[in-house]
């Protein structure tokens, strides 16, 4: 079996509880949603240029990159077909954390019981996204202390609902919790002072860090 693989690279991660940290990143190709704020609709259109990669091949890459955590990305990567035998491949690989992206669309039960599991960072895409409707809230039951729940926040309307979400699913506690404002939409400052005016505890507001190291719409970082 082979996997679309558009992408792969060393760089910190941007967000999510590993924030600041090295990472090997493996971006897949194609996604199953079209968020208006999408900064990487390039890897989902349809002619993408993609190289396929077995899982052996992917995991000399990691091997070669000497770094520890890898960062499995897309679009998509779950709706990739046999992603859990990747995931338990790379997972098993002697010093390797594994976490995976997903927008939050798609059923993470058949990963939860992979061994070892992955770490989740879980996407709850608002309204100002477009894709509210597409979120799948029965992932939430799975979630333990290493996974993440992201929300990415255009306006007070998206904090208001966020608001929502952590409180009706218990989320404080649970799972790391972020808040992350829409590159150019909404200050990070007017997150912050929701959250003063609200007493969310247990809630991180976070900056796309890549995006102030490197341009924003650079590609590899």
């Amino acid at each position: 079996m082979k996997y679309k693989v558009v992408e792969t690279f060393v760089s910190i991660n941007g967000e999510g509880q590993w924030a600041g940290e090295l990472a090997y990143f493996i971006r897949l190709a194609g996604c199953n949603l079209n968020c208006n704020y999408c900064d990487t609709a390039w890897a989902n259109e349809k002619e993408v240029p993609f190289q396929s990669m077995t899982k052996e091949e992917i995991g000399n890459k990691i091997q070669e990159s000497g770094v520890r955590h890898v960062t499995v990305t897309g679009g998509e990567p779950l709706i990739q077909p046999d992603m859990a035998v990747l995931l338990e491949y790379i997972g098993k690989m002697p010093m390797i954390q594994v976490e995976i992206e997903t927008n939050g669309s798609v059923d993470i039960a058949p990963f939860c019981s992979l061994n070892p599991r992955p770490a989740f960072t879980l996407d709850y895409k608002l309204p100002g996204s477009g894709m509210e409707a597409f979120m799948k809230v029965e992932n939430y039951s799975y979630l333990i202390e290493k996974d993440t729940v992201k929300f990415v926040i255009s306006d007070r309307h998206d904090l208001d609902v966020a608001k929502q979400v952590i409180e009706k699913y218990e989320l404080q506690g649970k799972c790391g919790i972020y808040l992350s404002p829409v590159f150019g939409r909404i200050e990070s400052a007017e997150i912050v002072e929701y959250m003063m005016e609200y007493q969310l505890n247990q809630v991180h507001v976070q900056l796309q860090l890549h995006k102030f190291i490197w341009a924003p719409d650079q590609r590899g970082v």
